[in-house]
């Protein structure tokens, strides 16, 4: 999603510090924890299951000397480690002041100071640009400067040692160039290159140019800039458009690389990659694949094109799978020696280009210091909760209070348990994915999903079918898709955009074999929140209800004939009798919630659960009550309440998970 469901810098201060001794015991497999906490003073009861994920997660990584650089990811605080190659080791460490990401490393020509930039919740008014002396990596990083965009994304340092960056973060704001010069310690704009970009993922810099790559995502399409890659004149400020037109219908420049006299450069969705000579913009190579994070060793150009890294030879033209191994999303590249040297999500891995074979060093051996981590999905069943983080998912088996992490390439964006299975919408691009703790196997893909519909965002059990039901949104392009995936037969049924070219498919739910789909459009056009009934089976429409919310939907769910649909930015309850067709109430919540929230139904109860609260819904009346106040969950991607056989309910508090029993209240509300 676009929008957090909270304020990241809030995680640790809701509990995760105190609890933090706790957390990082339990991060290797079947470690077991302190017995639970629990809140018995009146009604409901909360057993607080310790933290829900825990574990170092990176987003960004940078070889210099003999240390690979590694930025984390969703933890607070944010923090840079150095794994040392000769020694195998974490040797350094240091934190950020804010922002809960860190997707930008660079150093600078001396190999002396080392920058970081952060992604952050908002213009907060703190550096977002940060400095490490790596010539004193005890002393920790300092902030240097904040650009006027909400995040950086990408990092370059000229050989003269001014810093460029760039970001964006508000897909109604075009990002700009930002150039940091660390002799004045002024922070500079260069201006804006395409009003209609919604993100810059990419820089890079020489002695005479500044290259910067504009693009949509998360907010584009409907309009927005295809991508585009701007050479500026370092003397002039001035630029021109360089991307050549064979890739110019990508939606995204996304990765740029200065190697030995070319600019390698990364897009998205023409299958193709550039190299651009860079003494003459118009001399340029197409390398008719798909690649980021150019490294050039001799005559071979490396880059990354997952599932593996690749070379490319400028003397036969040949492209050659270095690395076979799927290990998932690699943030990085370099060359170390005669190897090509790349980091997972959970291991630095050294490449033998010659042999194509591969050494991989877990950074958790290697003592990376880990913590509590924002979440994903959640899902419970069969004595198991499942809590999606970044490249793992956590089972917490409620006999025995055990917590053991699965490798699962991306993020479990929702769940759902069925039959002791495991089933999650994986984020990015990645479908389906099913776990089985009877075979003990790792969790696999068991469904594709369209391309371009990368981002699953909501999923449920079709008990008359027999189908898992997903719904997805394409980032770039608009719109989303429907999904479903039959376990008993592997069959995998998908439509795209369902609801019309702009909803994407937010919130999924089930009743009497057919499928509910909850739209919602985040562009300034088009209908808003569109409930379509689907056949499931047919792969058809059978009829579709507009209940004229102001935003798109959150959430749904159906008890009775009713289903219950949360609204978007606080924009309110509404419930459609499933039997007349009609909008039957419509209600505030925005006492409960501010923007994104989770409908879940247990005892004959729908509850929900919003960044701030976890609530109820009278099943009569549809009178809102609160269940619990300030829970303020520690989520990624918007909160989320699912509960077991028996009615508990499960959600987070901060950075832990929690069990919520509401029996005394259920009792009172039955009729």
């Amino acid at each position: 999603m676009s929008t957090f469901a909270i304020n990241r810098r809030q995680l640790l201060q809701t509990g995760g510090i105190g609890g933090l001794a706790v957390a990082l015991s339990a991060m290797s497999s079947g470690t077991a924890q302190a017995a639970p906490a629990r809140t018995t003073t009146g009604a409901p009861q909360i057993t607080d299951l310790g933290p829900a994920v825990v574990q170092f997660s990176l987003m960004s990584s940078l070889l210099v000397g003999d240390t690979v650089y590694i930025g984390s990811r969703n933890l607070n605080p944010v923090r840079v480690i150095g794994y040392h190659l000769p020694t195998g080791t974490i040797t350094s460490r240091t934190d950020l002041g804010s922002g809960y990401s860190i997707q930008a490393l660079a150093a600078d020509s001396t190999g002396r100071y080392l920058y970081a930039g952060v992604l952050r919740d908002g213009i907060d008014g703190k550096p977002n640009l940060y400095r490490w002396d790596l010539s004193t990596p005890a002393q920790p990083a300092v902030g240097v400067g904040e650009t006027g965009d909400r995040d950086i994304r990408a990092l370059a340092v000229a050989p003269d040692g001014k810093v460029y960056v760039a970001g964006g973060g508000l897909t109604t704001n075009a990002p700009s160039l930002w150039e940091y010069d660390p002799a004045t310690n002024a922070m500079t704009s260069w201006g804006i290159p395409d009003p209609g970009a919604t993100i810059a993922q990419a820089v890079a810099a020489t002695a005479s140019h500044v290259y910067f790559g504009t693009g949509s995502t998360l907010g584009g399409g409907n309009g927005s800039s295809p991508g585009r890659l701007f050479a500026f004149d370092r003397t002039t400020r001035t630029s021109t458009n360089i991307l050549p037109a064979e890739v110019a219908t990508g939606v995204s420049v996304t990765s740029l690389s200065v190697l030995n006299g070319q600019l390698g450069v990364g897009v998205k969705g023409p299958g193709k990659s550039v190299l651009i000579n860079l003494a003459n913009h118009a001399q340029y190579t197409i390398i008719p694949k798909t690649g980021v994070m150019f490294r050039q060793l001799g005559n071979d150009v490396f880059f990354v094109k997952e599932p593996g890294v690749w070379s490319y030879n400028m003397v036969t033209k040949k492209i050659t799978q270095i690395l076979t191994e799927d290990v998932g999303a690699m943030w990085g590249l370099d060359v170390y020696g005669s190897k090509a040297l790349t980091v997972s999500s959970y291991d630095v891995i050294e490449i033998d280009p010659v042999a194509k074979t591969a050494v991989k060093h877990d950074l958790q051996q290697a003592g990376a210091p880990g913590g509590p981590q924002l979440c994903m999905g959640l899902a419970a069943g069969a004595g198991d909760v499942y809590v999606g983080g970044t490249g793992t998912i956590a089972r917490h088996q409620l006999a025995t209070d055990q917590v053991s992490y699965l490798r699962a390439t991306g993020e479990a964006k929702d769940a759902v348990v069925v039959g002791g299975v495991l089933y999650t919408g994986q984020y990015n691009s990645r479908g389906i994915y099913a776990y089985d703790p009877a075979t003990g196997q790792l969790p696999y893909q068991v469904a594709a999903l369209p391309a371009g519909q990368n981002r699953p965002l909501d999923v449920c059990w079709d008990a008359v079918n027999g189908l898992v039901i997903a719904g997805a949104q394409n980032d770039t392009g608009g719109g989303g898709c429907f999904a479903a995936y039959k376990p008993s037969t592997t069959q995998v049924i998908t439509k795209v955009n369902p609801i019309d070219a702009l909803q994407m498919v937010r919130a999924v739910a089930t009743k009497d074999g057919i499928a509910y789909l909850g739209g919602d459009n985040i562009y300034a056009t088009g209908p808003r929140s569109t409930v379509v009934a689907w056949d499931p089976v047919a792969n058809q429409e059978l009829w579709r209800l507009d209940p004229g919310q102001p935003q798109g939907i959150a959430a749904m769910a159906i008890h009775g004939k009713f289903l219950y649909g949360m609204s978007r930015k606080a924009a309110g309850l509404f419930v459609i009798d499933l039997d007349t067709r009609q909008v039957v109430h419509r209600g505030d919540l925005s006492a409960v919630c501010t923007d994104f929230g989770a409908l879940q139904v247990s005892r004959g109860i729908v509850y929900g659960v919003s960044d701030t609260t976890v609530f109820r819904i009278d099943p009569i009346t549809f009178a809102v009550s609160v269940v619990v106040a300030d829970i303020n969950g520690g989520w990624y991607s918007g909160p989320h309440i699912t509960a077991d056989e028996d009615g508990l309910l499960y959600t987070l508090r901060g950075p832990n998970l929690v069990r919520i029993d509401d029996q005394q209240a259920m009792q009172t509300m039955r009729r």
